[in-house]
């Protein structure tokens, strides 16, 4: 099982990845790989914490206020991120929405290494 487990964590890394990476590449406007990579951050970060609390032979030892700190700030990604692409997809482009869903996802790095 601590292979499936490592598997999704680098997949939640990729998700990081595509989420951070498209905001640098595509400012003003949130573009897809944006929206995808906040969804993968949420899809494997909640299947990492039910595995991580699941199975005892991973050893893992999670602290809960984190992973829901972790979540809020993930889940207003996503939010910033789909509705900016949303918008951008009718022609609006919002530049906020950008930043706020890029900087959100730093800081969620920040919490997640530094807490």
């Amino acid at each position: 099982m601590t292979v499936v487990y490592n598997l999704l964590v680098v997949a939640h890394l990729l998700g990081l990845a595509a989420v951070v990476g498209g905001y640098a590449a595509g400012q003003p406007v949130v573009n897809e790989v944006m929206v995808w990579g906040a969804r993968a951050q949420i899809i494997t970060g909640v299947v990492l914490v039910g595995l991580a609390e699941s199975i005892d032979s991973l050893d893992k030892h999670l602290i809960m206020a984190k992973i829901v700190v972790k979540l809020v700030i993930a889940v207003a990604v996503a939010g910033f991120a789909e509705v900016g692409r949303a918008d951008a997809k009718r022609g609006k482009m919002i530049p906020w929405m950008t930043h706020a869903a890029g900087l959100l996802a730093i800081v969620n790095v920040f919490v997640a290494v530094l807490w």
